[in-house]
Formats: structure tokens, C-alpha cells, sequence
């Protein structure tokens, strides 16, 4: 496989006004890092990721750092020759492909809810020596609990944390754009099960999050065409529902685990944002592996 050098793919888009995106990623046969697995390609890049700049003026505030540090630097550059002067950072949660770049901005106020700063202290050690290490791990240092209110510029922005995907989640809406920046809380293909005990909650949450208003979304995990024509419609919440029902279905129903995604999500796609892409067959597989040995401990 071809392996160009980290941020080299880098594509800069602009979904909506005041908003850049950071995409790299879903380049068919290209790995960045190894041929071996690791969280960098396997959780990352094959399946395409987008971090965001809201921008206004000299002030910016970044919606995760990316993958790698010279992803992180590809940003910080190109706000600066943008003429801003002022950056700050919101992280989504603590996986590692949202937090490695950090220390590109760890002289900027960097922004996480309580669970999200207490998970990457918990798991520094895990994080500073993964493949590929993240070391070393620049913490938040501004910490909020349920919900923060913050301006860019002129534009108001109200971070809002939900248990959807990790339990730490923090998503970003921009209510006078309606714009919701959702992190990894809504992903197309599939959402990726990092907590399988917990999915039950992320269903409330989900509800939640159907009844706050907004009309587009720009996911961290999707297409790069959808994102840059201006995120997806709100029935990538539905679909993200829906493939979490089913996911819960497995374990008493063998044959529906059997499914590959395709399949499993044929009523999904033809019906809702979300759209098939391949390489989330292996995201699935572990999903419902996930799920089912959860349902037998």
C-alpha cells in the first residue's frame, strides 16, 4: 500500500460560512501509518475524518486537533495566514484520533468536559504509548460540566455534552447557522461501538438530540462530498437509531448477526442520510462481536 506523509492529503473545505473543515482520508488503497492495525488508519483515515475551525475575524475556535501533529500544524498555519490571532480548542472526547494533535495548541486554552479531561487522564499512559503514541498528551486545561456558551467573533456557539459513542461526548451547535458539529455522535456509515454496555443510554441521548434544533450536520466520520457540500440532513440521527436498535437485537437473534453491513443496513441507507461505504464492514463485525459478548458476561 502507498503511505504519503502525515497531513500530505489534507483537504481543506469550507461547508458552511465561517466554517473551515479539515478532511483526510477515504483514499481507496492508501494507508498513512502501517500496513499493520492501528488506531491512526483502522479508526481513522480509511474511514475518512474531518476536524473544523469556526472562524470570525482574528478568533477561532478548533473542533478537535486531528490525527497527527502535522495535521494539527496544517490548521494552526492555515488560521494564522487567515489573519487570526486568537485560537481555542474544543475537544469532542478523548479518543486519540481527536486529541493527537494537542500539543500544536497547548498554548491555547483548550476546552473538554469533566469526563472527557478525567478519561484522558486515566488513560495517558495507554495514549502516550499506542500505536502510534500521542507523547506527550497535552491535557484541557478549561474544564465545563453539561453545557457552555461561548461567542467566535459574533457568532454564538453553545457546547453540549451527550452520552453517544463514548461517555464523554461534547457537541458543538452553532444555533443561528443550524449547524450542529456532532464529533463521532453521528457518523455514516455506522457509529462506531467504542462502549457497547452503555448503547441503551445512547439511545436517550440520541432522542435528545432529535429534539434540538437544527438543520444540518457536519460529522467528525463521513464523505468528503457530503461535507463539503454542507453536512448531512437530520436523518442521520434516525439512522444512527436504527442501526443501534438492531445492534441490541443480535444477541437473540443469531442469523441478524450473521449479516454483513450491507445487508444489515440495507433499510438503513435506502432510507435515511447514511450511505453504505465498504470499509465500515469491519466496524460492523466488530460492532455486533461487541455487542453480543457484552449481553453474555
Amino acid at each position: 500500500m502507498t503511505k504519503p506523509s502525515l497531513g500530505s492529503t489534507m483537504r481543506l473545505v469550507r461547508p458552511a460560512p465561517n466554517v473551515l473543515g479539515f478532511y483526510d482520508g477515504r483514499i481507496d488503497g492508501v494507508r498513512i501509518w502501517s500496513d499493520e492495525p492501528n488506531w491512526l488508519d483502522d479508526g481513522a483515515y480509511t474511514l475518512g475524518i474531518c476536524t473544523y475551525a469556526i472562524v470570525d475575524g482574528s478568533q477561532s475556535l478548533v473542533y478537535d486537533t486531528h490525527i497527527s501533529l502535522p495535521h494539527a500544524r496544517f490548521i494552526r498555519r492555515t488560521l494564522e495566514e487567515m489573519g487570526v490571532t486568537s485560537i481555542r480548542v474544543v475537544l469532542s472526547h478523548w479518543h486519540d484520533d481527536h486529541i493527537a494533535g494537542n500539543e500544536v495548541f497547548q498554548d491555547c486554552e483548550i476546552i473538554a468536559n469533566r469526563l472527557t479531561a478525567a478519561a484522558l487522564e486515566r488513560g495517558r499512559a495507554d495514549i502516550e504509548g499506542g500505536n502510534p503514541p500521542i507523547r506527550p498528551l497535552v491535557l484541557p486545561n478549561t474544564i465545563f460540566e453539561n453545557s457552555l456558551s461561548l461567542t467566535v467573533g459574533a457568532i454564538p456557539i453553545e457546547l453540549r455534552q451527550v452520552e453517544i459513542h463514548s461517555h464523554d461526548g461534547t457537541v458543538l451547535l452553532m444555533p443561528d447557522a443550524g449547524l450542529l458539529l456532532a464529533g463521532d455522535t453521528l457518523e455514516d456509515s455506522i457509529t462506531y461501538v467504542s462502549e457497547p454496555e452503555r448503547l441503551s443510554e445512547h439511545l436517550v441521548d440520541l432522542e435528545r438530540m432529535a429534539g434540538w434544533r437544527f438543520d444540518r450536520i457536519l460529522p467528525n466520520h463521513g464523505s468528503f462530498e457530503i461535507i463539503e457540500a454542507g453536512g448531512y440532513g437530520r436523518s442521520l440521527i434516525a439512522a444512527t437509531e436504527a442501526y443501534v436498535r438492531k445492534l441490541l437485537d443480535c444477541p437473540q437473534d443469531p442469523d441478524l448477526a450473521k449479516q454483513d453491513l450491507r445487508t444489515f443496513g440495507a433499510d438503513i441507507f435506502a432510507t435515511t442520510a447514511a450511505k453504505y461505504f465498504a470499509p465500515y464492514e469491519a466496524v460492523h463485525r466488530q460492532n455486533v462481536e461487541a455487542v453480543v459478548a457484552q449481553k453474555s458476561q
